[in-house]
């Protein structure tokens, strides 16, 4: 025999209209909130990894997913603590894993090469940290520079099938004029960062403990700036990204603020446009 279902007494009846209208409000308000949140926003910061020992890549990645954050990757061959280097093949799952989060990437030179200083007939002298030049002063021209730059993108569309932003960071930050014209040259912008994003992940524990490091960065930072941090540093015996990231983010977003990816930035914002469109042509 079959069983008819039993009807709802009214006050039942509002009741699961309610649930009902809840959750399809639940449904809509991840989407919702990002919108006004964005709509709220005191200002934005620039959160930007350069490669490491990678001791914490993956600490940083899952930090960043938590709290819904797209940031800027600047990307070097490097040796890490697993004695492999950044831009192996065993390292494409994560690289695949960052693109497809929708952070951005830029080149940090292939072998982490620094810059000495320019030299009078145009050329310049540098000095890679990895590669078989490693701790070898070369001489290059600005094509050769540009080609150092351009291995990192080559390499990248080999491991993720995506294409790396034009962007550029030379190690240390160290600059000549020679040298920004190079880069330039090729296509890339050069990034730096704020005073106060310098994050000090790389400074002695000892003499910067996480914890001044992090009320630093709360109270200096602000609307528009870059912070640079590593994805792990060899020398620093307390790590920063484990002591500060999270309740850097968690009181940055407190105060208002807001985080994207140099894509976004408005000091590159029209140049990496500029050149989406070229490649999409």
């Amino acid at each position: 025999m079959r069983t008819s279902l039993p009807v709802l007494p009214s006050r039942l009846r509002k009741i699961a209209a309610l649930a009902a209208t809840v959750a399809a409000g639940a449904a809509i308000w991840p989407a919702q909130a990002a919108t006004d949140n964005v709509a709220s926003c005191k200002g934005t910061i620039y959160l930007t990894f350069d490669t490491g020992s990678q001791s914490h890549a993956d600490y940083i990645a899952q930090t960043l997913k938590k709290h819904h954050i797209k940031a800027t990757f600047f990307l070097a061959n490097e040796k890490t603590i697993h004695g492999d280097y950044t831009l192996d093949p065993a390292w494409a799952p994560y690289w695949k894993s960052r693109v497809a989060e929708g952070h951005a990437f830029g080149t940090h030179t292939f072998d982490h090469v620094y810059v000495q200083r320019d030299l009078p007939d145009g050329r310049i002298e540098v000095k890679p940290q990895f590669g078989a030049q490693a701790g070898k002063k070369e001489v290059w021209t600005a094509a050769q520079y540009c080609s150092e730059l351009q291995r990192v993108a080559d390499r990248f569309t080999e491991l993720t099938g995506a294409k790396l932003d034009h962007l550029w960071r030379a190690p240390g930050g160290k600059l000549t004029p020679q040298l920004l014209a190079a880069g330039r040259a090729c296509g890339y912008s050069h990034v730096a960062w704020a005073e106060a994003g310098f994050s000090g992940d790389e400074l002695p524990s000892d003499k910067w403990p996480n914890a001044m490091l992090l009320q630093k960065a709360l109270q200096k930072l602000k609307d528009g700036d870059i912070v640079m941090a590593h994805l792990g540093i060899w020398s620093r015996k307390d790590p920063w990204a484990p002591a500060v990231l999270e309740p850097l983010i968690s009181g940055l977003e407190q105060k208002g603020y807001c985080f994207a990816t140099l894509r976004d930035h408005p000091a590159y914002q029209a140049a990496l446009s500029k050149q989406q469109t070229a490649v999409i042509k």
